[in-house]
């Protein structure tokens, strides 16, 4: 198995590595894992008051794919609004970086990923 350029690259070069503090209402948070591989990630996104995601970062331990999955997947949220980032597809992402057959799993991981900060951000803005 080998891997694409750009897994490399984002493996070598991961984007957007970091954390914020999590119990900010700006900040949705999630945390997926594979537990068949031991890939874990841990995303987070901070979401400003037009509801558009202004900055995300990420924390993975795993792979190669796993991390290129997570950095790719901060870059492609930015600047999006919620229900655009909501959209995003594991297909893309694994096409985006060639992706080899077996290591598809790590790119659902950075669609549940996106979709579970999501779900957090907006718990902790529920109107009441």
């Amino acid at each position: 198995m080998s891997y694409s350029k750009k897994v490399l690259d984002h493996y070598e070069n991961p984007r957007n590595v970091g954390s914020f503090k999590k119990n900010s209402a700006k900040i949705g948070t999630a945390m997926v894992g594979a537990p068949s591989c031991g890939d874990v990630m841990k995303l987070q996104i901070k979401v400003n008051k037009k509801g558009i995601i202004e900055d995300a970062c990420f924390k993975t331990y795993g792979c190669g794919s796993a991390i290129a999955s997570s950095s790719l997947i901060t870059e492609l949220v930015k600047g999006k609004s919620l229900t655009e980032a909501e959209k995003i597809k594991n297909t893309s992402i694994a096409k985006e970086l060639d992706l080899p057959p077996v290591k598809i799993h790590c790119s659902i991981l950075a669609e549940d990923a996106i979709r579970e900060a999501i779900a957090n951000y907006k718990q902790k803005n529920k109107k009441k």
